[in-house]
């Protein structure tokens, strides 16, 4: 879900704005690479409506849009060597053992958060601190190395953050981040700035968890000589509790999704459950999104994408973390449900019911599912709830419910449902409002109220002591069905109260 929101945020402020967006797989970690994990990303933001200009899977004039297809194009060691030649980066030679020994070694002196920094980087084997002519023999013979930035101590490093405002960090606690890895691969920290530089990017929109490797990112366009571009550190999605960060661990303990589609994992097998799959909208699910974070000053809480186009800017976005509220987004899928037409509603349902009654029942039929949705959509908040929240307008009851029974199912009631079943068999004008009329008229003429035998009637006709709109049933029944339901039950109920 953050991953989607950061998306969308981007998306939003790009079309607004007249700008392009561009979906680039970082793909140059190559230990945490997971088969499928572009396609899923891909069908993830289309399923949201969120569609990129250009990118892998959709085309343009900055292509190849995968960093590993970009690294074999020797752009990234390219820019690399340039910030070596003008001393801003430095090789390192230093094996994984020689940094574990010195990580424990400062722990031992009461430094935990050792790092690779203007302070230690002294006492480490780097271009720095060998000789020219040993360190042109360590290349020579290949000796594994990466490279790493220069960062010097002793400075302030500073630029104005769109959600953030004007941020400082002091660049004695920046470390030398590793720009190419001995691999030859080069990290995020050197790859997305040299994309950002060639694919021309004005507004980059990342999460606040890299905020810390903001100033090193800073250096490195002041070292190239060119502007860096406009950064926008969106806050995060917190646990429904409010501490901590949003974790796939919390859907799995709390019962909902992290994930906008369903994700399997191809190394363990385990699956994620995801808002589409659940039968969320993908309107709502973006509606909540967008809302986890910004607002636009009003009291407005439902708006479409163009909508959100229209109003999106970094100065609503907040600073704070964002509470998710798994309710909530029930909340936002039910009031999308209701923007729905009875229409399109009843063309999905009708699907939903052929399959279970057959193309040729007349309860399958969009005349009838209409009637339904009409009935039943204030009453659910997803379609899948449809037919188990209105069953008994599909199946006629086999019980019937027996508090109501017990405590309204009179002779005098049996009759009154008796002479009504006669009423109706006769009755002209089957629609709602005269139906409840011709009830009313019948109890008054029996010295009943008609409250007295609503609740009942509604009984009789479904089984339940409460549903949708009483005559909006009877109507949508029909008289044959209505007919055959009370016939059932005054068979079925017993004469009087027992």
């Amino acid at each position: 879900m953050g991953g989607v929101r950061t998306a969308l945020y981007a998306f939003l402020f790009a079309r607004r704005h007249g700008g392009q967006f561009i979906l680039r797989i970082e793909d140059t970690d190559r230990n945490r690479y997971v088969p499928g994990a572009e396609e899923y990303i891909i069908e993830s933001l289309k399923w949201c409506g969120i569609l990129p200009d250009e990118g892998v899977g959709f085309g343009g004039t900055h292509a190849p849009y995968r960093q590993s297809e970009r690294k074999e194009l020797g752009l990234y060691a390219n820019y690399a060597n340039k910030l070596i030649a003008d001393r801003h980066a430095y090789y390192a030679f230093d094996t994984p053992a020689e940094l574990e020994e010195a990580r424990k070694t400062a722990e031992s002196l009461g430094n935990p958060g050792w790092q690779y920094d203007a302070a230690s980087r002294p006492a480490m084997r780097n271009s720095l601190t060998l000789p020219d002519s040993e360190v042109s023999a360590l290349l020579a013979s290949g000796t594994p190395h990466v490279i790493r930035l220069k960062v010097e101590a002793g400075h302030t490093i500073s630029f104005t953050d769109m959600v953030r405002g004007e941020v400082s960090f002091d660049s004695s606690l920046v470390d030398d981040k590793v720009l190419i890895k001995a691999d030859g691969m080069p990290t995020y920290h050197l790859a997305h700035i040299v994309d950002d530089i060639l694919m021309e990017v004005t507004h980059a929109i990342r999460g606040e968890e890299w905020l810390p490797s903001a100033p090193a990112h800073i250096l490195i366009y002041r070292y190239l000589g060119i502007a860096q571009p406009h950064y926008a550190h969106l806050p995060l999605l917190l646990k429904p509790e409010g501490n901590g960060k949003l974790s796939k661990r919390d859907g799995d303990r709390l019962g909902f999704p992290v994930f906008p589609l369903e994700w399997k994992d191809p190394a363990t097998g385990e699956v994620s459950s995801g808002y589409r799959e659940k039968g969320y909208y993908p309107e709502a699910f973006v509606n909540m999104l967008a809302l986890l974070g910004w607002n636009d000053g009003t009291e407005q809480e439902l708006f479409s994408m163009d909508e959100l186009i229209a109003r999106f800017d970094f100065d609503r976005v907040h600073k704070a973390g964002a509470r998710f509220d798994p309710e909530k987004v029930k909340w936002y899928n039910e009031q999308w449900l209701r923007r729905q037409s009875d229409e399109t509603l009843a063309t999905n349902f009708s699907n939903q019911l052929a399959q279970r009654y057959g193309d040729n029942d007349q309860r399958a039929s969009i005349a009838f599912a209409s009637g339904a949705v009409h009935l039943l959509k204030e009453r659910v908040q997803f379609e899948h709830e449809l037919h188990p929240t209105g069953a008994y307008l599909f199946e006629q009851p086999l019980t019937y419910d027996e508090k109501v029974v017990s405590k309204r199912w009179t002779p005098t009631a049996s009759t009154f449902v008796q002479a009504y079943r006669d009423t109706l068999s006769a009755h002209g004008d089957w629609k709602a409002e005269p139906l409840k009329a011709g009830f009313e008229s019948l109890a008054t003429a029996q010295g009943i109220k008609p409250g007295e035998v609503l609740q009942l009637f509604r009984v009789v006709v479904s089984g339940q002591g409460s549903g949708v709109d009483l005559f909006g049933m009877v109507e949508l029944l029909g008289r044959d069905e209505v007919l055959a339901r009370i016939d059932r039950a005054l068979q079925t109920l017993p004469a009087h109260t027992p």
